[in-house]
């Protein structure tokens, strides 16, 4: 059995904006991504709403992703494949962070997880990073607006391509969730996945799953 493990934020957590609660597993994308991938994986959900990638949020304590990762790698051992799917909080105005500075939080934790050898099968780090899809430029009149600040829209949007750029620079695989048919922000806050995105996302994950893990 291969073990894959979903590392994330509030999207991986299945956030459910209309009601602030939570998808079901059966609709969230690690537990429709468990279905379709079957017996001969085990996918491990560890979504937690406010994840960053290398930032300590000043309001609210362990959302710092670079700090969880190990201890989450370590629990899961031995670990086939980690996908990583963060960028949407570090974009908060509270950070200061422009998608430059997003970006080289993402090469930070990327290098991080290439030192947990131990934790990874054959020792072998295997990072599959999606790019979340950008943030829609309405969010600021929504309930999260004051709490996100000003032009996280447009940090999230130029997230994607040096994403993309630092993904192949260390040889780790990558998707852009933006770029999937079907998968979308919802009307809501405009920075979470609509019930129907976490399946059409983890039905393209699904494939690129299967395709990594086969050139083992």
């Amino acid at each position: 059995m291969k073990t894959v493990v979903c590392f994330g934020d509030s999207n991986t957590h299945g956030y459910r904006s209309e009601d602030f609660g939570r998808f079901p597993l059966n609709e969230r994308y690690p537990g429709i991504l468990q279905e379709l991938l079957g017996s001969d994986y085990d996918v491990k959900e560890e979504g937690l709403s406010g994840r960053t990638f290398v930032f300590d949020d000043p309001l609210f304590e362990g959302l710092n992703g670079l700090k969880a990762i190990r201890p989450v790698l370590k629990t899961h051992e031995p670990v086939d494949l980690l996908i990583v799917m963060l960028g949407t909080n570090d974009t908060k105005e509270r950070f200061s962070a422009t998608a430059t500075n997003i970006t080289r939080g993402l090469e930070r934790f990327i290098l991080h997880v290439f030192t947990c050898t131990d934790a990874f099968v054959n020792g072998e780090p295997r990072v599959l990073v999606i790019a979340p899809p950008p943030i829609g430029e309405e969010y600021f009149s929504t309930y999260c607006g004051e709490d996100m600040g000003h032009d996280c829209h447009i940090k999230s949007e130029r997230c994607s391509k040096l994403f993309e750029e630092m993904c192949k620079l260390h040889n780790v695989e990558f998707m852009d969730a933006g770029k999937i048919s079907g998968v979308e922000m919802n009307k809501v806050d405009y920075m979470h996945l609509t019930k129907e995105s976490h399946r059409h996302l983890a039905e393209a994950v699904c494939e690129r799953v299967k395709e990594i893990l086969e050139e083992q």
